[in-house]
């Protein structure tokens, strides 16, 4: 009798047992990224603690809209430059821009060129974007069938 009961409790669980389906979840929306831009000297002058090992560099912060983190459709917000420590990625300072100017004079540095974003970041997610879209027009297309011309031989 336990045999009859477990084996139909074993059944009754076979059939009602749900399927798991995995779903593929493109991750979009905005995003801060901060990329270091100029390696600063590690002396006292950049260090974040009195006699710590820790030091700065300068790195440029901006928002972007993207898709999947690799498409930037807009930049949302002005690159600006921060201090950031290397090796701790989502950390950047707020520097004023007395700071930032002392940095960039001290070090030689052309702000202009530490500021500006490369063309994938500004223009390429449109530009796929743009290219999807007509892929997908164009797949709506019907398409001409050919006429066929009879030859006599």
């Amino acid at each position: 009798m336990k045999k009859v009961i477990i084996a139909a409790l074993l059944l009754s669980g076979l059939c009602s047992a749900s399927t798991a389906h995995a779903r593929l979840k493109i991750p979009f929306g905005e995003r801060e990224v901060i990329e270091k831009v100029a390696d600063l000297p590690d002396t006292e002058a950049y260090a974040l603690e009195e006699g710590g090992k820790k030091y700065i560099d300068l790195g440029r912060l901006h928002h972007e809209y993207n898709i999947a983190w690799i498409m930037p459709l807009n930049v949302t917000q002005a690159p600006k430059l921060v201090g950031m420590v290397p090796g701790e990625a989502n950390t950047y300072y707020d520097l004023s821009d007395e700071q930032v100017n002392e940095i960039i004079k001290d070090n030689n540095l052309d702000k202009e060129k530490l500021l500006s974003l490369g063309f994938y970041t500004r223009y390429g997610g449109k530009i796929v974007a743009g290219l999807l879209v007509l892929l997908i027009i164009y797949g709506l297309l019907p398409s001409r069938k050919k006429t066929v011309t009879a030859e006599t031989v």
